[in-house]
Order: C-alpha cells, then sequence, then structure tokens
C-alpha cells in the first residue's frame, strides 16, 4: 500500500505542502525526519530551512526573543528591537512560535534562555497562506514555575513608544500565559512631496504640484491575549487563544498649497486618511496522536473586525475661502472571520504523508455614512485540500505535493460576483554535496483572492476629478515562482547565492482609465508580471563572538503587462548589520533600502532606514540608547507610470528619533514546555479602505 501512495504522488508532478518541522515537545515524540543536513557553527541548512543554534554569547547577550533574534544576525533579514519590527526585503516575515503564528510583541515576551533554535523558511510552502518568509521560533520550558518579562522603550523628543508586559504561570500538565502590548504614536510631525501630470484623451495635460505646509499622524495600537495549553505526553495537546487587537487611531495629515498650470495658484489643500477599529479573535487547536505514528490535528479560528475608515480631501481658494473641492468618505464596517482546518499525518523511517482540508468563510458589511448610510453585504468563501510526500533517499531529498482551492465571493446588493477552481502545485529537491555545500531547488504556487476593497462597486471620489471603483469580477490570481540556492560555508563565513523567477500571469492590479470626465481607478486581472532577481546573503565572523557582519543584497528586472500598457523596471534592495559585542555591552548598526515593486503602473516603496543602537545588559535587566534615522531623510513613497497619470509621492516623516529601551525579564521554577502546534488556520477580517492620493 505504501508503494502504492508514493507512486501516485509522485507521478503527479506536484509541489509540497511542506509542514514546518519543528521539534515537538520533549514529552512528545519527535516528528521531525532524519535528514542530510550541512552543519555549520551556527545554522544547519535543511531541505527547505535554515536551522539557527543561538551560540551562548547570543543568549547572554539578549534579553528578549527579538535581541536574540537580532544577535543570530540572518543575514536576509531586518530586525529592530526599539520599533518592534522583522521585515525581509522590505517585506513583512510571517512570525511563528512552536509552528503556531504569533506577533512580534509574543516574541519579545520569549526568555532568550528557551529559544532552542530559530527556524528560517524562505519559500514556505502551500500551508502557509501565501506567506513571502516564515520564521519558526522553537521554544522549550521546564515543567513548574513561571515567568514575567517587561519591556519599555520611550524616544527623547517626541510621543513614541513600545511597551509590553507577559506573565507565565504552569501547572502540572498546563500553561496560562497573559500578556498585553501598547504602540504610541502621537502627532509625529510628518509632510508630503507630491507633483503630478494628468493627461487627458484629447492629449491636452494638466500638472498640480504641492508645496507641503506640513503635517502629523497619529499611530496608537494596542494588542492583548490569554493563551491556555495543555499537554497529556504522547497523546493530546490542546490550546485555547483569547486576542484582542485595538487601533484606537491611526491618521495621516498633510497641509499644503497647490499650484496647477491651469492657473489655480497657492491653493489649500488638505488631505486626511484614517482609521480606527478593533479585531477580537478565538482559536482552538486540538491534537491527537494515534498508533503507528499517525497524527490527527484539528485548527479553529474565528474573528470579528469593528472598524472605522476615512478620508477627507479639501482645496480652499486662498482668497475667496471657498472649497474647490470638500470630498469625504466614512465606512462603517462589521466583518466576521471563521476558518477551520484538519490535517491527518503519517510517518515512516525515512518519509512521511500529509493530507487535509481548510475551510475559510469571511461576512463583510460596510455602511457608507457618506452616502446616506447605504449598505453593502460581500461573502467570500475559501475551501482547500491538500497532500504531500516527503522522502529522503541518500544525501537527496524530495517533496512534492498539490493543493485544490476553491473560491466564491458574492456582492448580495448587487448580485455580483464569481466562482473559481486552482490548482496549487509544489516541488523541492535539495542535495547536499558535502558538509560545508548544498543546492536546493524549490518550485511553489498560491492564489490571491481579491480583497473586499478591490471588488467593492461602491465609487469613492478622492478629489476634484479622480475616483475609485471596485470591480466584483476580478478572479483568483495564481502566483509561480523558481527558486535555486547555492548555501556555503567556508572558515569565518557563511551564506548563499541565488537566483529567483516569478511570474503572476493575472495578477489583480489598479487600472487607470477615464469616463467622461472623471479619471476612474478600478482593478483587473492583469496580462502578468514577471521578474527575476539575484542574490546573495553572507554573514562574516570578523572576530568570533566579537564582531559579526551580515547583509543581503538583490538585484531584480521585472515586467508589468496590463490594459494598454508594458512597463519595465529593475532596481536592486538589500540591507547590512554590523555587531559588536563584549563585556556585555552590544554595539549594532543597520541600513536597508527597501524593494522598489512594480505593480500595475505603479512602483512603490516601503521604508529606507538606518538605526544605531547600544545595549548594556546587567543580570535581569537591560538598558539601551540609539537612534532611529541619524543619517539622511526617511523616506516611503510611490511612483505612477500610467499614460493617463503620472506622480510621484514622497511622504517624509520627522523621524530622527533617539531613544532609550529597558528590559527586564524574571523566572522562577522549571516552566512548562509550550504546546507545540503544528497546524495553524490562517485568514484575517477583510476591511474597507478609503480612497486616498
Amino acid at each position: 500500500m505504501r508503494h502504492i501512495i508514493i507512486s501516485i504522488i509522485i507521478s503527479m508532478l506536484t509541489a509540497s505542502h511542506s509542514f514546518a518541522q519543528s521539534e515537538t515537545p520533549d514529552t512528545l515524540p519527535s516528528l521531525e525526519l532524519a535528514e542530510i543536513v550541512i552543519e555549520a557553527p551556527k545554522v544547519i541548512h535543511k531541505a527547505d530551512m535554515d536551522v539557527y543554534h543561538p551560540s551562548q554569547s547570543a543568549v547572554d547577550n539578549a534579553k528578549n526573543g527579538v535581541q536574540l533574534l537580532a544577535n543570530l544576525m540572518i543575514p536576509a533579514l531586518s530586525v529592530s528591537d526599539a520599533l518592534g519590527t522583522i521585515t525581509s526585503a522590505g517585506q513583512a516575515v510571517q512570525v511563528r512560535i512552536n509552528g503556531r503564528e504569533a506577533s512580534v510583541e509574543q516574541v519579545k515576551n520569549l526568555l532568550p534562555s528557551t529559544i532552542k533554535r530559530v527556524e528560517w523558511i524562505e519559500n514556505p510552502g502551500l500551508r502557509y497562506s501565501g506567506a513571502n518568509t516564515v520564521l519558526n521560533f522553537i521554544v522549550t520550558n521546564p515543567t513548574v514555575g513561571g515567568a514575567f518579562m517587561l519591556s519599555a522603550m520611550q524616544a527623547m523628543h517626541m510621543a513614541y513608544g513600545n511597551y509590553n508586559s507577559n506573565v507565565k504561570l504552569n501547572f502540572g500538565r498546563s500553561q496560562i500565559e497573559v500578556g498585553g502590548a501598547y504602540k504610541l504614536t502621537q502627532n509625529l510631525k510628518a509632510h508630503r512631496d507630491y507633483y503630478e501630470t494628468f493627461t487627458f484623451p484629447d492629449g491636452t495635460s494638466l500638472t498640480r504640484e504641492e508645496k507641503p505646509l506640513g503635517g502629523r499622524t497619529d499611530n496608537y495600537m494596542g494588542n492583548v491575549w490569554a493563551t491556555y495549553n495543555y499537554i497529556k505526553p504522547d497523546t493530546t495537546v490542546i490550546v485555547v487563544d483569547a486576542r484582542g487587537f485595538i487601533t484606537p487611531s491611526n491618521k495621516i495629515i498633510c497641509h499644503g498649497l497647490m499650484s496647477s498650470s491651469m492657473g489655480f495658484n497657492n491653493v489649500v489643500l488638505t488631505d486626511v486618511t484614517g482609521d480606527h477599529g478593533s479585531r477580537p479573535s478565538l482559536s482552538a487547536y486540538w491534537e491527537q496522536h494515534l498508533p503507528a505514528r499517525q497524527l490527527l490535528v484539528v485548527d479553529f479560528k474565528t474573528q470579528y473586525y469593528m472598524g472605522h475608515t476615512f478620508s477627507d480631501y479639501m482645496e480652499q481658494d486662498p482668497d475667496s475661502r471657498e472649497y474647490l473641492a470638500d470630498i469625504h468618505t466614512d465606512i462603517q464596517d462589521r466583518n466576521h472571520l471563521y476558518a477551520v482546518e484538519a490535517d491527518y499525518i503519517k510517518n515512516w523511517s525515512r518519509a512521511r504523508l500529509t493530507a487535509g482540508a481548510s475551510y475559510t468563510a469571511n461576512r463583510n458589511k460596510s455602511v457608507y455614512e457618506n452616502l446616506g448610510g447605504e449598505v453593502f453585504h460581500q461573502r467570500q468563501d475559501k475551501v482547500y485540500f491538500f497532500a504531500e510526500y516527503f522522502q529522503r533517499v541518500n544525501k537527496f531529498t524530495f517533496t512534492a505535493g498539490l493543493g485544490a482551492q476553491y473560491t466564491d465571493f458574492l456582492f448580495r446588493e448587487t448580485g455580483f460576483g464569481s466562482t473559481s477552481w486552482n490548482l496549487r502545485p509544489r516541488a523541492a529537491i535539495s542535495y547536499a554535496i558535502n558538509q560545508r555545500h548544498q543546492l536546493r531547488l524549490n518550485f511553489e504556487s498560491w492564489q490571491s483572492t481579491p480583497s473586499l476593497a478591490e471588488t467593492n462597486p461602491t465609487p469613492q471620489q478622492i478629489d476634484g476629478f479622480q475616483w475609485r471603483v471596485g470591480n466584483p469580477s476580478l478572479k483568483t490570481s495564481n502566483s509561480y515562482m523558481l527558486t535555486l540556492r547555492y548555501n556555503f560555508m567556508i572558515p569565518h563565513v557563511y551564506g548563499q547565492f541565488g537566483i529567483r523567477a516569478f511570474s503572476s500571469p493575472d495578477a489583480i492590479t489598479p487600472l487607470l482609465e477615464w469616463e467622461g470626465d472623471r479619471l476612474i481607478t478600478t482593478y483587473e486581472n492583469s496580462r502578468g508580471l514577471r521578474n527575476i532577481s539575484f542574490f546573495m546573503a553572507p554573514q562574516i565572523e570578523v572576530i568570533p563572538d566579537w564582531l559579526m557582519l551580515s547583509g543581503y543584497l538583490q538585484w531584480r528586472a521585472e515586467r508589468m503587462r496590463g490594459t494598454g500598457y508594458t512597463l519595465t523596471n529593475s532596481t536592486w534592495s538589500g540591507n547590512a548589520a554590523l555587531q559588536l559585542s563584549h563585556w556585555g555591552f552590544t554595539l549594532s548598526a543597520q541600513y536597508a533600502r527597501a524593494q522598489r515593486d512594480l505593480w500595475g503602473e505603479k512602483i512603490s516603496w516601503g521604508e529606507d532606514f538606518n538605526l544605531i543602537d547600544l545595549t548594556y545588559n546587567w543580570k535581569h535587566w537591560g538598558f539601551s540608547v540609539g537612534c532611529y534615522m541619524p543619517f539622511g531623510k526617511y523616506d516611503q513613497g510611490s511612483k505612477s507610470l500610467s499614460k493617463w497619470n503620472t506622480n510621484e509621492r514622497h511622504m517624509r516623516l520627522d523621524f530622527r528619533m533617539p531613544y532609550i529601551k529597558v528590559n527586564y525579564n524574571l523566572q522562577w521554577g522549571r516552566q512548562k514546555r509550550q504546546a507545540n502546534k503544528l497546524v495553524n488556520v490562517s485568514g484575517d477580517t477583510d476591511r474597507s479602505t478609503a480612497g486616498g492620493r
């Protein structure tokens, strides 16, 4: 029977739905398969991930999980304990603790001494719901006792700070964890550099330029959680998790004087965009061990979003003080999510078979207050099935699997909607040349479902003649990626070189069209995006355990095609980090240049930043001083390449920010090992987006 299963799955030429090979609790039998690995002092290159084992010096010079991650200096990562961020090539990183999806705040509340290893997964595969990259922290805890952690970071000359705390208590087979975090950003000075040129269908054009008069941004976010873990050795694991996330205020206000080539000069401009709301959630996990090395796991999640999204755009004549444009969008959301996943795992000595299914339901209700309280309902359902097989043969490892996703969404009021079936193949092969060199080839695919904002047909006015209208006829899009990596290790240097090819033949992208005197931004399934990237990521021990250098450098060329346009882009991005540690002190310096992403007819980029930090650890305490953006200007923005609207936008913040930070952690007794969750159902409630320039 086993040989029949192997033959069927391999003949499908499918790709893997890889589970993170995270180590199970000491009280549970390990499901991790033995593999051919390439060992280095700090990293092991496996078939589908890189495994980092913290050195004693890395643990000693850290007071929380984020500091420890920074000490590992994983080349592709940008890690900031001060800001509480973890990114890779400017993109968000999905964080997990023992296989369970978590937040950066929860990573902060990990005791460094309990982190056994960190799994870095650059091609996450099917089970991670389209995540770009995944970090999985494998944590071990003793059996009784508890732990308390507290962290506070405060800027010296502005209302900016991050604060969090966490308590863990253990009772026999049970563990209770309660934690909370809060981020403060109040009245942070900001301004916008902006200019644009509109070209009308008759060939005439209009140029508008904005002279900044200042502005500000507010961003308050709070997060609380309570978790209960139960472990009965070799039999049952249960996890119940309640969370609450609230955003009291999140907005950007920009003021400026706008001049126009049509003779309107010094028009007073005010542009406000923002949102606020709350997102409570509840999840439950059950893991049951069966005879003959079999396992059944079930995960359930429900989430509710109550929020308010708004934008205000006003143009005022400087002489008469009359409003030339006075546009307001006000949307109230009440959205629900329900998701469940069930998986079956069968292990042999050199192989593994996994199969499962999941169902995700979104129920969205949007009330447009600016349209007299008009109500729109959207229903979205996703069903997903998958199977995967893993096999080790001498120095080779093979993984193959296939997923199938059915998507159905409908707008109740209009009757617009669509259904689709999509296949999700994935395959991987790795070859260990010797103990210091490895080749890894990955092929993966995933689907992107249209969002609420992209499909809602309700018109939203942006300014005097720009509008945004969703397209309810959008189809789920497909993406494919092929990556070849060469991992190496020589004395005091290790890293990787690689090449990556990406294709999304029906990517969901914005589309600009004129309708009379209105320039409409809608959405389409485009003719596709293709790109190719070359990258390198070294880590260098300049002075072992004292001075380390790491970095990531990528060059990418891409082509985007849509209705009426073909665009190309080539750019480089990357990050670099230096760390000097001795006598309890750690001096860190970072620089990052974000990716310039071509999507539709726009190139956009995240944060370009630099950071200097000095930390001293003493007993249970850690003290830090540093400066965010000591050099250069903070920049986040976009550039439109449309033939109808050419513009460039730079968001500038007064972010030259010296700060102080204090960490405290205390543990007593022997703390219980947290439950190791092998499956984590994914999904978040959708929400509306108000239009803005």
